[in-house]
């Protein structure tokens, strides 16, 4: 009995993330088209028809585009809270009735043999969260878009097995960067992403023993790079004594399913 996850998509231009157990096989947002939805679940092997249903955790785009898409298409469940509900409806077209369920911001909601716990963030969203994933003793913690890492985020994520955390930008390249004013200063504020030696702060405040692995996430095309997003995060683990796998995610190709533990 275990849990098994991958990273489909992550980045600027679209994010989605599966996970599934023996019993459940959950998605967490559909941010790129249909078509690409499916290419993507399909080259780790999985039938779109056979989602246990789809999580939501904002109504940017980059985490909906394909969302109304795939739910109709597979007569998917979607799981989303109140305001995002209301701030999604226009761009996700209609959705029948049976298919809107409510997921409130932390709350836990059992799938099957899955607990997943909600936990919301600060993101210039309506109400962004994330979650948690628990699974016979095992814990799988997925964190991006979030301007800060509060101390109760820090309590919620605690203690993971794994890791899939946002290393959005460096922030010289940032601030050295084709974006406007206004635009950086969004990214670096309290409402924006986190960087990558935040990243490395962060997780070094609540990996534990049991943590066997890192997925860096949500880099930013235009502000970031794998190799230095991995570098800048490992040279703040290593300077605090932690080593641990640290792996990349890619905005058109999936990771290898993870078996966790």
């Amino acid at each position: 009995m275990t849990m098994r996850f991958s990273v489909l998509a992550s980045g600027s231009t679209g994010n989605a993330f599966y996970i599934e157990s023996d019993q459940e096989k959950l998605l967490v947002d559909a941010g790129l088209s249909g078509k690409q939805m499916d290419r993507l679940l399909g080259e780790i092997k999985i039938d779109p028809s056979a989602l246990s249903g789809i999580l939501v955790t904002h109504e940017h785009s980059d985490h909906i585009k394909g969302l109304g898409i795939l739910a109709r298409k597979y007569r998917l469940p979607i799981y989303a809270n109140e305001k995002t509900w209301q701030a999604m409806e226009n761009a996700i077209g209609t959705i029948a009735l049976d298919q809107k369920f409510h997921f409130g911001v932390e709350e836990v909601k059992t799938f099957g043999d899955i607990d997943v716990e909600s936990f919301g963030v600060s993101h210039d969203a309506a109400e962004p969260m994330f979650f948690t994933f628990r699974h016979n003793g095992k814990k799988v913690a997925l964190v991006t878009d979030l301007g800060y890492v509060s101390e109760r985020i820090r309590k919620t994520v605690e203690d993971a097995d794994a890791y899939v955390f946002e290393a959005n930008h460096d922030v010289e390249m940032l601030r050295m960067g084709r974006y406007p004013w206004n635009v950086k200063r969004r990214i670096l504020g309290d409402t924006g992403h986190v960087s990558n030696e935040d990243c490395g702060l962060a997780l070094s405040e609540i990996i534990s023993n049991r943590t066997k692995r890192i997925y860096l996430a949500h880099l930013s095309q235009d502000n970031n790079m794998k190799d230095l997003a991995r570098m800048s995060v490992h040279h703040v683990l290593t300077e605090r004594g932690i080593n641990l796998d640290i792996c990349d995610t890619d905005p058109k190709t999936p990771t290898l399913l993870y078996e966790v533990g």
